[in-house]
Protein backbone atom coordinates (compact mmCIF):
# COMPACT_ATOMS: atom_id res chain seq x y z
CA UNK A 1 0.00 0.00 0.00
CA UNK A 2 1.36 3.36 -1.02
CA UNK A 3 1.90 5.71 1.91
CA UNK A 4 0.40 9.19 1.70
CA UNK A 5 2.33 12.40 2.14
CA UNK A 6 1.92 13.84 5.63
CA UNK A 7 4.04 16.96 4.94
CA UNK A 8 4.18 18.82 1.61
CA UNK A 9 6.41 21.88 1.23
CA UNK A 10 6.36 23.80 -2.05
CA UNK A 11 8.55 26.73 -3.16
CA UNK A 12 9.18 27.72 0.45
CA UNK A 13 11.21 30.88 1.06
CA UNK A 14 12.05 32.69 4.27
CA UNK A 15 13.65 36.12 4.15
CA UNK A 16 15.03 38.04 7.12
CA UNK A 17 15.92 41.74 7.16
CA UNK A 18 18.98 42.43 9.28
CA UNK A 19 19.09 45.41 11.63
CA UNK A 20 15.36 46.07 11.75
CA UNK A 21 12.47 45.22 14.02
CA UNK A 22 9.24 45.16 12.07
CA UNK A 23 7.04 47.00 14.54
CA UNK A 24 5.21 49.01 11.85
CA UNK A 25 4.32 51.87 14.22
CA UNK A 26 3.53 55.41 13.05
CA UNK A 27 6.70 56.78 14.68
CA UNK A 28 8.79 54.09 12.97
CA UNK A 29 7.27 54.85 9.57
CA UNK A 30 7.81 58.61 10.02
CA UNK A 31 11.40 58.01 11.06
CA UNK A 32 12.05 55.95 7.93
CA UNK A 33 10.49 58.64 5.73
CA UNK A 34 12.64 61.34 7.35
CA UNK A 35 15.80 59.33 6.72
CA UNK A 36 14.73 58.69 3.14
CA UNK A 37 14.23 62.38 2.31
CA UNK A 38 17.19 63.73 4.27
CA UNK A 39 19.50 60.90 3.14
CA UNK A 40 21.12 60.78 6.55
CA UNK A 41 22.82 57.83 8.21
CA UNK A 42 23.69 56.07 4.96
CA UNK A 43 25.58 53.36 6.77
CA UNK A 44 22.67 52.67 9.07
CA UNK A 45 20.19 52.67 6.20
CA UNK A 46 22.40 50.23 4.35
CA UNK A 47 22.44 47.88 7.32
CA UNK A 48 18.69 48.17 7.77
CA UNK A 49 18.04 47.22 4.17
CA UNK A 50 20.31 44.17 4.16
CA UNK A 51 18.31 41.01 3.65
CA UNK A 52 19.26 37.34 3.85
CA UNK A 53 17.44 34.28 2.57
CA UNK A 54 17.31 31.82 5.44
CA UNK A 55 15.42 29.37 3.21
CA UNK A 56 15.34 29.36 -0.58
CA UNK A 57 12.98 27.37 -2.79
CA UNK A 58 12.49 24.41 -0.45
CA UNK A 59 10.44 21.56 -1.96
CA UNK A 60 9.95 18.48 0.20
CA UNK A 61 7.43 15.66 0.40
CA UNK A 62 7.52 13.49 3.53
CA UNK A 63 5.44 10.35 3.83
CA UNK A 64 3.74 9.02 6.91
CA UNK A 65 6.08 6.91 9.04
CA UNK A 66 9.33 8.29 7.61
CA UNK A 67 12.20 9.30 9.89
CA UNK A 68 13.90 12.15 8.06
CA UNK A 69 17.23 13.53 9.19
CA UNK A 70 18.22 17.14 8.52
CA UNK A 71 21.97 17.70 8.42
CA UNK A 72 24.13 20.68 7.55
CA UNK A 73 26.47 23.23 9.05
CA UNK A 74 25.33 25.90 11.51
CA UNK A 75 23.26 28.54 9.72
CA UNK A 76 22.20 26.19 6.92
CA UNK A 77 18.50 26.76 7.71
CA UNK A 78 17.60 23.52 9.53
CA UNK A 79 16.13 25.13 12.64
CA UNK A 80 14.32 27.78 10.59
CA UNK A 81 12.60 25.04 8.60
CA UNK A 82 11.46 23.27 11.77
CA UNK A 83 10.19 26.56 13.22
CA UNK A 84 8.06 27.12 10.15
CA UNK A 85 6.66 23.59 10.40
CA UNK A 86 5.95 24.24 14.10
CA UNK A 87 4.19 27.52 13.19
CA UNK A 88 6.58 29.48 15.39
CA UNK A 89 7.40 31.66 12.41
CA UNK A 90 5.75 32.15 9.03
CA UNK A 91 7.28 31.71 5.57
CA UNK A 92 7.85 34.71 3.33
CA UNK A 93 6.48 32.85 0.31
CA UNK A 94 5.51 29.30 -0.52
CA UNK A 95 3.15 26.78 1.01
CA UNK A 96 3.30 24.17 3.77
CA UNK A 97 0.63 21.46 4.09
CA UNK A 98 0.64 19.33 7.23
CA UNK A 99 -1.82 16.49 7.88
CA UNK A 100 -1.64 15.70 11.56
CA UNK A 101 -0.84 16.98 15.02
CA UNK A 102 2.73 18.20 15.60
CA UNK A 103 4.85 18.00 18.73
CA UNK A 104 8.05 20.05 18.70
CA UNK A 105 11.23 19.82 20.71
CA UNK A 106 13.28 22.68 19.26
CA UNK A 107 14.99 24.30 22.23
CA UNK A 108 15.63 23.31 25.83
CA UNK A 109 12.45 23.95 27.80
CA UNK A 110 10.43 25.28 24.85
CA UNK A 111 6.78 25.52 25.88
CA UNK A 112 7.51 25.14 29.59
CA UNK A 113 6.37 27.71 32.13
CA UNK A 114 9.27 28.19 34.55
CA UNK A 115 7.04 28.89 37.55
CA UNK A 116 4.99 25.71 37.09
CA UNK A 117 6.11 22.32 38.37
CA UNK A 118 7.12 19.49 36.09
CA UNK A 119 3.78 17.72 36.47
CA UNK A 120 1.86 20.96 35.80
CA UNK A 121 3.90 21.51 32.63
CA UNK A 122 3.01 18.01 31.44
CA UNK A 123 -0.68 18.99 31.56
CA UNK A 124 0.09 22.37 29.95
CA UNK A 125 2.00 20.80 27.06
CA UNK A 126 -0.66 18.15 26.62
CA UNK A 127 -3.36 20.81 26.41
CA UNK A 128 -1.36 22.73 23.80
CA UNK A 129 -1.14 19.54 21.73
CA UNK A 130 -4.92 19.14 21.96
CA UNK A 131 -5.00 16.31 24.49
CA UNK A 132 -7.78 16.03 27.09
CA UNK A 133 -7.07 15.78 30.81
CA UNK A 134 -8.24 12.17 30.78
CA UNK A 135 -5.80 11.27 27.98
CA UNK A 136 -2.92 12.98 29.78
CA UNK A 137 -3.72 11.26 33.09
CA UNK A 138 -3.70 7.88 31.36
CA UNK A 139 -0.09 8.44 30.26
CA UNK A 140 1.12 10.52 33.19
CA UNK A 141 2.97 7.75 35.03
CA UNK A 142 4.63 6.54 31.81
CA UNK A 143 5.80 10.06 30.98
CA UNK A 144 7.25 10.65 34.44
CA UNK A 145 8.94 7.24 34.56
CA UNK A 146 10.55 7.68 31.13
CA UNK A 147 11.88 11.13 32.04
CA UNK A 148 13.74 9.70 35.03
CA UNK A 149 13.12 12.79 37.19
CA UNK A 150 10.36 11.43 39.42
CA UNK A 151 12.03 12.94 42.49
CA UNK A 152 11.74 16.47 41.07
CA UNK A 153 8.41 16.24 39.26
CA UNK A 154 6.71 18.55 41.82
CA UNK A 155 9.54 21.10 41.67
CA UNK A 156 9.18 24.30 39.57
CA UNK A 157 10.86 23.88 36.18
CA UNK A 158 12.95 27.03 36.72
CA UNK A 159 15.05 24.98 39.16
CA UNK A 160 15.71 22.21 36.63
CA UNK A 161 19.06 21.79 34.91
CA UNK A 162 19.09 21.91 31.09
CA UNK A 163 19.43 18.12 31.02
CA UNK A 164 16.39 17.66 33.27
CA UNK A 165 14.32 19.99 31.08
CA UNK A 166 15.25 18.02 27.97
CA UNK A 167 14.37 14.75 29.69
CA UNK A 168 10.90 16.00 30.60
CA UNK A 169 10.30 17.81 27.29
CA UNK A 170 11.19 14.77 25.20
CA UNK A 171 9.14 12.46 27.39
CA UNK A 172 6.06 14.68 27.02
CA UNK A 173 6.48 15.13 23.26
CA UNK A 174 7.07 11.42 22.63
CA UNK A 175 4.22 10.05 24.76
CA UNK A 176 1.33 12.33 23.83
CA UNK A 177 0.74 10.62 20.47
CA UNK A 178 1.55 13.36 17.94
CA UNK A 179 1.39 12.28 14.31
CA UNK A 180 4.56 14.30 13.63
CA UNK A 181 7.49 14.80 15.99
CA UNK A 182 10.05 17.56 15.29
CA UNK A 183 13.33 17.30 17.17
CA UNK A 184 16.22 19.74 16.99
CA UNK A 185 19.73 19.21 18.38
CA UNK A 186 18.47 19.42 21.99
CA UNK A 187 19.12 15.72 22.65
CA UNK A 188 22.83 16.54 22.72
CA UNK A 189 22.22 18.13 26.13
CA UNK A 190 21.18 14.81 27.68
CA UNK A 191 23.61 12.19 28.97
CA UNK A 192 24.63 9.15 26.91
CA UNK A 193 22.14 6.78 28.55
CA UNK A 194 19.23 9.14 27.96
CA UNK A 195 20.25 9.75 24.33
CA UNK A 196 20.25 5.99 23.76
CA UNK A 197 16.84 5.78 25.43
CA UNK A 198 15.49 8.58 23.20
CA UNK A 199 16.76 6.97 20.00
CA UNK A 200 15.07 3.73 20.97
CA UNK A 201 11.83 5.57 21.67
CA UNK A 202 11.97 7.35 18.32
CA UNK A 203 12.37 4.00 16.55
CA UNK A 204 9.28 2.71 18.35
CA UNK A 205 7.38 5.87 17.39
CA UNK A 206 8.21 5.39 13.71
CA UNK A 207 7.15 1.73 13.82
CA UNK A 208 3.73 2.90 15.00
CA UNK A 209 3.33 4.87 11.76
CA UNK A 210 4.22 8.32 13.06
CA UNK A 211 6.64 10.69 11.35
CA UNK A 212 9.84 12.20 12.75
CA UNK A 213 12.02 15.08 11.53
CA UNK A 214 15.34 14.92 13.32
CA UNK A 215 18.06 17.61 13.26
CA UNK A 216 21.43 16.43 14.55
CA UNK A 217 25.17 16.84 14.10
CA UNK A 218 25.62 13.26 15.30
CA UNK A 219 26.13 11.42 12.02
CA UNK A 220 26.08 8.00 13.68
CA UNK A 221 22.62 8.75 15.12
CA UNK A 222 21.37 9.96 11.72
CA UNK A 223 22.54 6.74 10.04
CA UNK A 224 21.23 4.48 12.82
CA UNK A 225 17.80 6.08 13.19
CA UNK A 226 16.71 7.73 9.94
CA UNK A 227 15.24 6.20 6.82
CA UNK A 228 16.15 9.26 4.73
CA UNK A 229 18.36 12.31 5.18
CA UNK A 230 18.39 15.79 3.64
CA UNK A 231 21.54 17.91 3.43
CA UNK A 232 20.99 21.67 3.76
CA UNK A 233 23.44 24.34 2.69
CA UNK A 234 22.85 28.11 2.73
CA UNK A 235 19.09 27.70 3.04
CA UNK A 236 18.71 25.13 0.26
CA UNK A 237 18.27 21.36 0.04
CA UNK A 238 21.39 20.27 -1.84
CA UNK A 239 21.10 16.49 -1.38
CA UNK A 240 18.27 14.06 -0.60
CA UNK A 241 19.06 10.36 -0.34
CA UNK A 242 19.62 7.49 2.05
CA UNK A 243 21.22 8.43 5.40
CA UNK A 244 24.51 6.78 4.43
CA UNK A 245 24.78 8.59 1.09
CA UNK A 246 23.65 11.91 2.57
CA UNK A 247 26.18 11.70 5.40
CA UNK A 248 28.92 10.94 2.87
CA UNK A 249 27.89 13.92 0.75
CA UNK A 250 27.83 16.22 3.78
CA UNK A 251 31.19 15.10 5.16
CA UNK A 252 33.04 14.85 1.86
CA UNK A 253 31.18 17.60 0.02
CA UNK A 254 31.59 18.33 -3.66
CA UNK A 255 35.38 18.26 -3.57
CA UNK A 256 37.27 15.94 -5.89
CA UNK A 257 38.49 13.21 -3.59
CA UNK A 258 41.27 12.13 -5.95
CA UNK A 259 42.75 15.63 -6.13
CA UNK A 260 43.91 15.81 -2.50
CA UNK A 261 45.25 19.35 -3.00
CA UNK A 262 43.85 22.48 -1.39
CA UNK A 263 45.71 25.67 -2.31
CA UNK A 264 44.54 29.20 -1.55
CA UNK A 265 45.70 32.66 -2.62
CA UNK A 266 47.19 34.62 0.24
CA UNK A 267 44.34 37.14 -0.01
CA UNK A 268 41.56 34.53 0.21
CA UNK A 269 43.31 31.98 2.43
CA UNK A 270 41.55 30.77 5.61
CA UNK A 271 42.51 32.87 8.62
CA UNK A 272 43.07 36.57 9.28
CA UNK A 273 45.72 39.24 8.88
CA UNK A 274 47.77 37.63 11.67
CA UNK A 275 47.86 34.04 10.48
CA UNK A 276 46.63 32.12 7.42
CA UNK A 277 46.63 28.60 5.99
CA UNK A 278 48.08 28.70 2.50
CA UNK A 279 47.84 25.10 1.33
CA UNK A 280 47.16 21.52 2.39
CA UNK A 281 48.33 18.59 0.29
CA UNK A 282 47.70 14.92 1.06
CA UNK A 283 50.09 12.44 -0.60
CA UNK A 284 51.08 8.79 -0.26
CA UNK A 285 54.34 8.18 1.58
CA UNK A 286 55.27 5.69 -1.11
CA UNK A 287 53.75 4.97 -4.51
CA UNK A 288 51.36 7.14 -6.49
CA UNK A 289 48.07 6.39 -4.69
CA UNK A 290 46.99 6.52 -1.05
CA UNK A 291 46.34 2.92 -0.04
CA UNK A 292 46.10 0.99 3.21
CA UNK A 293 49.82 0.14 3.06
CA UNK A 294 51.22 3.30 1.42
CA UNK A 295 51.40 5.60 4.44
CA UNK A 296 50.17 9.21 4.19
CA UNK A 297 51.96 12.57 4.32
CA UNK A 298 49.96 15.69 5.14
CA UNK A 299 51.84 18.78 3.88
CA UNK A 300 50.52 21.96 5.50
CA UNK A 301 51.78 25.45 4.69
CA UNK A 302 50.95 28.62 6.61
CA UNK A 303 51.82 32.30 6.66
CA UNK A 304 52.19 34.26 9.89
CA UNK A 305 52.68 37.90 10.82
CA UNK A 306 53.42 36.94 14.42
CA UNK A 307 56.89 37.13 15.91
CA UNK A 308 58.31 35.26 18.90
CA UNK A 309 54.99 33.59 19.63
CA UNK A 310 54.30 30.02 20.85
CA UNK A 311 52.39 28.94 17.74
CA UNK A 312 51.05 25.37 17.64
CA UNK A 313 49.65 23.39 14.71
CA UNK A 314 47.03 20.70 15.26
CA UNK A 315 45.39 18.18 12.96
CA UNK A 316 42.51 15.75 13.55
CA UNK A 317 41.53 12.85 11.29
CA UNK A 318 37.83 12.00 11.10
CA UNK A 319 36.01 9.00 9.69
CA UNK A 320 33.28 9.46 7.13
CA UNK A 321 30.75 9.26 9.99
CA UNK A 322 32.29 12.27 11.73
CA UNK A 323 34.09 10.24 14.42
CA UNK A 324 37.44 11.74 15.39
CA UNK A 325 40.02 8.99 15.08
CA UNK A 326 43.17 10.77 16.15
CA UNK A 327 44.63 14.16 16.94
CA UNK A 328 48.16 15.49 16.81
CA UNK A 329 49.70 18.86 17.67
CA UNK A 330 53.20 20.28 17.65
CA UNK A 331 54.83 23.72 18.00
CA UNK A 332 55.95 25.29 14.72
CA UNK A 333 59.29 26.11 16.33
CA UNK A 334 60.73 27.48 19.52
CA UNK A 335 58.82 30.72 20.31
CA UNK A 336 61.96 32.89 20.09
CA UNK A 337 62.60 31.53 16.56
CA UNK A 338 59.18 32.42 15.12
CA UNK A 339 59.45 35.24 12.58
CA UNK A 340 57.11 36.76 10.01
CA UNK A 341 56.94 34.45 6.97
CA UNK A 342 55.90 31.08 5.57
CA UNK A 343 56.17 27.77 7.44
CA UNK A 344 55.63 24.26 6.12
CA UNK A 345 54.77 21.26 8.32
CA UNK A 346 54.80 17.61 7.24
CA UNK A 347 52.71 15.19 9.31
CA UNK A 348 53.30 11.52 8.45
CA UNK A 349 50.83 8.74 9.22
CA UNK A 350 52.47 5.28 8.97
CA UNK A 351 51.07 2.58 6.71
CA UNK A 352 48.52 0.02 7.85
CA UNK A 353 46.70 2.39 10.17
CA UNK A 354 43.59 3.48 8.25
CA UNK A 355 41.37 0.98 6.47
CA UNK A 356 40.05 1.62 2.99
CA UNK A 357 37.39 4.32 2.92
CA UNK A 358 36.82 8.08 2.92
CA UNK A 359 38.18 10.42 5.59
CA UNK A 360 38.65 14.12 6.22
CA UNK A 361 40.92 16.28 8.34
CA UNK A 362 40.57 19.49 10.35
CA UNK A 363 43.65 21.67 10.74
CA UNK A 364 44.07 24.47 13.26
CA UNK A 365 46.70 26.91 14.48
CA UNK A 366 46.69 28.44 17.93
CA UNK A 367 48.82 30.26 20.48
CA UNK A 368 49.60 27.81 23.29
CA UNK A 369 45.99 26.53 23.18
CA UNK A 370 44.81 29.80 24.75
CA UNK A 371 43.87 31.50 21.48
CA UNK A 372 42.65 30.00 18.23
CA UNK A 373 44.24 31.65 15.20
CA UNK A 374 42.53 29.70 12.40
CA UNK A 375 40.61 26.45 11.91
CA UNK A 376 39.75 24.97 8.52
CA UNK A 377 36.04 25.04 7.75
CA UNK A 378 36.22 23.52 4.28
CA UNK A 379 36.16 19.72 4.36
CA UNK A 380 39.67 18.57 3.53
CA UNK A 381 38.88 15.07 2.33
CA UNK A 382 40.85 12.11 1.04
CA UNK A 383 40.28 8.46 0.19
CA UNK A 384 42.27 5.42 1.22
CA UNK A 385 42.21 2.69 -1.43
CA UNK A 386 42.47 -1.05 -0.73
CA UNK A 387 45.89 -2.54 -0.16
CA UNK A 388 47.91 -3.38 -3.27
CA UNK A 389 49.36 -6.36 -1.40
CA UNK A 390 47.73 -9.42 -2.93
CA UNK A 391 47.99 -11.38 0.31
CA UNK A 392 45.76 -8.86 2.09
CA UNK A 393 43.33 -7.94 -0.71
CA UNK A 394 40.27 -9.30 1.11
CA UNK A 395 37.96 -6.80 2.79
CA UNK A 396 38.77 -6.17 6.45
CA UNK A 397 35.85 -4.65 8.39
CA UNK A 398 36.37 -1.61 10.58
CA UNK A 399 37.86 1.86 10.36
CA UNK A 400 41.40 0.85 11.28
CA UNK A 401 43.59 -1.77 9.61
CA UNK A 402 46.75 -2.07 11.72
CA UNK A 403 49.46 -4.52 10.77
CA UNK A 404 49.35 -6.72 13.88
CA UNK A 405 52.25 -8.92 14.86
CA UNK A 406 50.72 -12.28 15.80
CA UNK A 407 52.45 -15.43 17.04
CA UNK A 408 51.00 -18.73 18.23
CA UNK A 409 52.59 -21.71 20.00
CA UNK A 410 51.34 -24.84 21.70
CA UNK A 411 51.53 -24.51 25.48
CA UNK A 412 50.14 -27.91 26.46
CA UNK A 413 49.70 -31.16 24.62
CA UNK A 414 46.41 -32.99 25.03
CA UNK A 415 47.31 -36.59 25.98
Amino acid sequence: MKRKNIIEIKALNKKYTLGTINVNTLSNDLSKLWKHFTKKSKTRNHLESKQIMALHNINIQIKKGEIVGLIGSNGAGKSTLLKILSRITTPTTGSVKIKGRIASLLEVGTGFHPELTGIENIFLNGAILGMTKIEIRQKLNTIIEFSGIEEFINTPVKRYSSGMRVRLAFSVAAHLDPEILLIDEVLAVGDADFQKKCLGKMKNISHSGRTILFVSHNMSAIKALCTRALVMEKGEIVFDDTPSNSVSFYLIGNSKISQNKYIWDLKDAPGNERHKIISIEIEPQKGTEITVNSGIIFKIKCYTELKKSPIYIGMSIYSNDGIRLTHSYEPLDEPHNIQKGFYKTNITLPNNILNKGQYYIVVWYGISFSENLVTTKERISFEVLPSVNKTSSRDIPGILNPNFSISTSMVEKNI
